[in-house]
């Protein structure tokens, strides 16, 4: 009996049975209903089984207390318990489980059926999914094959465009080489020109001298007393000048300072506007003082040209006997040391120039310093054109003048209807009276009177301008028609006329306000109006 009792709990057959109950419990929900009957006969084997063991333990504990003992024990508790277990008299009961079985059994197969409708959902989204995620692989592959592709071709264009940068260059390196070639070629060419004209010089002087000999041959062999006495030695012809280097290469230099000319109008000045409106917001008043710059530098250039060329004569008068003429190696001395030119004592007169101007001098906010590189790119450019045969100069230019077409171009800021210049941008490039570059000029209506308001606000004391004095200074013989009589046989003045001379004629006390306010040519031309009127409007001007 021990032993068979020591096999059961060695066997932990309860302890089994309780862990299937339990995980039968917990995953009946789960399981179908042939899980759940499998589950249900493997408990019931196994509980035959530690059933079996029990019955086998209960004979021989009976067995070993003899045929008397343990008899009560069976009779009240085993026999009652096996009728219980096999009689017929629980069958209603049987009905009930067996009905709460089915309906159990009917409640699991709907939930299997509803698993299985989720899953086949489940898996039916899980094709759907694998179906676009293999359209976006293959869209990707596309994609990746595009991007190898562009990479391909990208890389193919940057070897076809190295190896053309690479072409290019070399091409570009050969140009250059055969440019300096070509330049060197010039240069003896040039040279071997220069040399041929020499030799064609001396050629026309020895042929000269050939003649002026066989000349004297032939006189000498047929003598003559009296061609004798008054014959005189002849001179020899004098030399024929040859062209410097100056004059042979006056064409080309003076392109290349034509169109300097037009850099420093488009780059020099346009930096010399930005500079000055960092100081004067007005336009107008930079452009008069970038003009009167370039009309300053002009003239200084031309004044230290003069003294450079008196210099330049003087030193080489003492030594010069070559072919060419004096004139012509002044020259070609000043083309080829115009770096001895002194460009800041230029500048310097200009800026000072600027600063006793009456239309521009003393700014308060700014000095005239800071155009600098304009004045010195100008002047350099002005002496170099006073080089050439016939030399280039600005044109002259006044505010107030007629508008001229073929010397101007109107600023953008102009009145395209008015006629008189309010004030000048840029001077035009002149040869010999001839317009080689067209400057630019400010057109405005009634220019000429608020010109003179504005002067006169900014302006200092000034001294009468040479054309009025040159006016004042003229004497004029008194006529009947200045004295205010009436011309006989004169017809009567148009109204127009009278109402602007009925005043009479002008006190001398207000000649000086007069001449401050009035413009001077319009003065003249109030002079003018006297003369052919006979009025004496203005006594002091017409000599009275």
């Amino acid at each position: 009996m021990a032993d068979g009792l020591r096999r059961l709990v060695g066997a932990e057959s309860g302890r089994v049975l309780q862990e299937k109950l339990e995980s039968w419990y917990r995953d009946y929900e789960i399981n179908s209903c042939d899980q759940n009957l499998n589950r249900c006969c493997e408990i019931i084997e196994l509980n035959s089984e530690i059933q079996g063991q029990l019955f086998t333990i209960l004979n021989e504990t009976s067995r070993e207390g003899g045929h008397y003992a343990g008899v009560e024990t069976i009779k009240t508790r085993l026999l009652p318990w096996l009728g219980t277990c096999f009689s017929c008299a629980t069958s209603g009961r049987l009905f009930e489980t067996n009905l709460s079985l089915t309906q159990k059994e009917r409640q699991l197969r709907e939930l299997a059926s509803n698993q299985t409708f989720q899953l086949q959902e489940l898996q039916e989204e899980l094709t759907s999914t694998r179906l676009q995620l293999s359209h976006v692989q293959q869209d990707l592959a596309k994609t990746q094959l595009a991007l190898e592709d562009t990479k391909t071709k990208s890389a193919t264009t940057l070897l076809a465009a190295e190896d053309e940068i690479v072409q290019l260059k070399a091409a570009l390196k050969t140009s250059c080489a055969q440019e300096k070639d070509a330049l060197r070629k010039l240069d003896r060419l040039n040279d071997y020109e220069q040399q041929i004209q020499i030799l064609r010089d001396e050629i026309s002087i020895l042929d000269a001298q050939k003649s002026v000999l066989q000349s004297r041959f032939v006189r000498s062999r047929s003598p003559s007393p009296r061609h004798s006495e008054s014959k005189s030695p002849s001179p020899l012809p004098l030399r024929s000048c040859s062209p410097g280097r100056a004059r042979r290469t006056n064409a080309s230099r003076r392109a290349c300072l034509v169109a300097r000319f037009g850099d420093i109008y488009a780059q020099e000045r346009l930096d010399a506007e930005t500079d000055l409106r960092s100081y004067i917001n007005d336009m107008e008043r930079v452009q008069r003082i970038i003009y009167i710059a370039a009309v300053e530098s002009f003239h200084a250039a031309k004044t230290a040209y003069r003294q450079f060329k008196i210099r330049v004569r003087d030193t080489l008068a003492l030594g010069h006997s070559g072919p060419e003429s004096l004139e012509d190696a002044v020259l070609d001395y000043i083309v080829r040391h115009e770096d001895l030119y002194d460009v800041q004592a230029s500048v310097n007169e200009v800026i000072r120039s600027m600063n006793i101007n009456p239309k521009i001098s003393f700014p308060p906010e700014i000095d005239f310093i800071v155009i600098s590189t304009l004045i010195r790119e100008l002047c350099r450019v002005a002496f170099s054109m006073q080089t050439l045969v016939p030399p280039l100069d600005v044109a002259f230019g006044i505010d107030g003048e007629l508008f001229s077409e073929t010397k101007y171009h109107r600023s953008f800021e102009s009145d395209f209807t008015a006629a008189l210049v309010a004030y000048h941008v840029w001077p035009a490039l002149m040869e010999n009276d001839v317009v080689i570059v067209k400057g630019e000029a400010v057109t405005k209506r009634g220019a000429l009177w608020s010109h003179r308001s504005r002067s006169r606000s900014r302006s200092r004391s000034r001294s009468t301008s040479p054309l009025l004095a040159h006016h004042l200074s003229r004497s004029r013989s008194p006529s009947p028609l200045r004295s205010g009589s009436p011309r006989s046989g004169s017809s009567p003045r148009s109204p127009a006329h009278g109402a602007y001379w009925k005043k009479g004629p002008c006190s001398p006390t207000l000649l000086p306000l007069l001449v401050e306010e009035t413009d001077e040519t319009l003065l003249v031309f109030l002079c003018k109006m006297d003369d052919i009127l006979g009025v004496k409007r203005f006594p002091v001007l017409s000599g009275v």
